[in-house]
């Protein structure tokens, strides 16, 4: 792909060069990495041989959500020094968000290894890598980006306070599921006084590199912190309704006998929360947020998945036993709707033939806005009418939007009894699960695991 977002920018590649004391030969830019970029790097050596490299960027402002770079970097060499299985860290950039670090040779997504017994060797081999992390005496870690340790309560305590701040709005307010999930997280800490870990934060299939049916690295550290071992049980499994994971509890078991930590589903339960609301302030914007182009077909994709665990999780810590709303009746087809999938059968042609993986991505990402814009089409109106009904009637005026009945609320959520506030979030958040059905495809029938 072609573009000047897609190039690294003069001052990255001599940054790059004055470290290695070597001429960039190439730079490509691979899929996936979210907010962050991730490159491979390769510099001309003596003869003509290549040195292959790994980059970690950000071209944009860092989301207060993650740390610096520059504190991840001290994450993982202090990792590296305690025996655990990460990259080797070269460089952290002294003012920009560039690292760079040992390129690791190893697949990515987890589903596509075909071999049931290489999926067990791996996931098996995981567990190993977590459960020694989990086992590291972090006052023995030097990670002066991540403060002091202290109790699990103060750490969930200053991050649920973190949360808040990044998604404050200008007007001080906060959205009324934030507002909701904060409030309950604060109120819901576990009484937990055990071992305090290094808690990864995002871990699990798709942030490590597997070959040949073990871990070469594990990857991403950008959300890590002091907490609850519980709080890396509740992400894993969030990680495992993204790309599969063999049978959870099973890698459970294994990883409570191998690192002394036993199973709280109560604490799992809660940090599932935990994470969908951390996972929702990550960036300010949305999907058409300024800055480098992105995959937006993704982006829709998995902040969708991600608003409806969120809200599975809070139906179950609140005990409530939602149902999704009744779907509407298909209207008749417009005589245009043909194109999306005439458009989609040219994607389908296309991506086979194109060898570049993030263009091949991207391409796929296309398809994923088209079938959800189709579903728009079909429905969309349909789908706004119900939930204009149901806010009318909450709020004893029918909107004109429901753009504007969705602020309504958030205006009116701290007066509103949370168990109708919730059911009034989960009607929503069902209505627009129901028109990216087509475009989330398996995932939209997957939820969180059993632990045990």
């Amino acid at each position: 792909m072609d573009g000047e977002a897609l190039r690294l920018p003069g001052e990255i590649v001599g940054w790059l060069e004055e470290t290695t004391g070597l001429p960039l030969a190439a730079a490509e830019r691979i899929p996936g990495g979210g907010i962050r970029q991730g490159w491979f790097v390769d510099f001309r050596g003596p003869g003509g041989a290549v040195r292959e490299l790994f980059l970690r960027y950000s071209p944009r402002p860092e989301s207060p959500a993650f740390h610096r770079l520059g504190t991840e970097a001290q994450v993982v060499r202090a990792l590296s020094e305690a025996g655990a299985r990460v990259p080797k860290i070269h460089a952290a950039h002294p003012s920009r968000e560039a690292v760079l670090q040992d390129r690791i040779d190893g697949g990515t997504w987890f589903a596509r290894i075909e071999d049931q017994d290489e999926q067990l060797r791996v996931a098996q081999d995981f567990v190993r890598q977590l459960a020694y992390v989990h086992r590291l005496d972090p006052a023995r870690l030097r990670i002066p980006g991540l403060g002091p340790v202290r109790p699990a309560r103060e750490h969930a305590l200053e991050r649920i306070e973190a949360i808040r701040e990044r998604a404050r709005r200008p007007d001080g307010t906060l959205d009324p599921l934030v507002r909701l999930s904060t409030d309950w997280l604060e109120h819901n800490v576990p009484d937990y006084d055990g071992p305090v870990v290094l808690v990864q934060g995002d871990t699990g299939p798709g942030n490590f590199l597997y070959r040949d049916g073990q871990v070469t690295a594990v990857v991403d550290w950008e959300l890590a912190h002091w907490g609850d071992p519980m709080d890396d049980i509740a992400w894993l499994s969030l990680r495992t309704v993204q790309d599969t994971f063999t049978h959870l509890p099973d890698r459970i078991a294994e990883y409570t006998e191998l690192s002394g930590h036993q199973l709280d589903v109560d604490r799992v339960w809660y940090y599932r929360v935990f994470a969908e609301t951390t996972m929702a302030t990550l960036r300010s914007g949305g999907p058409e947020e300024p800055g480098p182009p992105h995959d937006a077909g993704n982006r829709i994709l998995y902040t969708q998945l991600h608003r409806r665990l969120w809200l599975e999780a809070l139906d179950v810590v609140l005990g409530l036993g939602l149902r999704r709303p009744a779907e509407p009746e298909p209207a008749p087809p417009e005589p245009w709707h043909h194109l999306y999938d005439t458009a989609l059968d040219m994607l389908r042609t296309i991506t086979p033939r194109i060898d570049d993986p993030l263009a091949k991505q991207w391409t796929k990402g296309v398809a994923r806005v088209l079938r959800y814009l189709r579903e728009v089409d079909a429905a969309g109106r349909a789908v706004s009418a119900d939930e204009l009904g149901e806010l009318a009637a909450e709020l004893g005026t029918r909107p004109a939007t429901v753009a504007e009945g969705r602020e309504a609320l958030a205006r009116a959520a701290p007066v509103v009894p949370v168990e109708r506030l919730v059911r009034l979030l989960w009607n929503q958040v069902m209505r627009d699960d129901f028109l990216m059905r087509s475009a989330s495809g398996a995932l939209r029938h997957r939820t969180w695991p059993p632990l045990r």
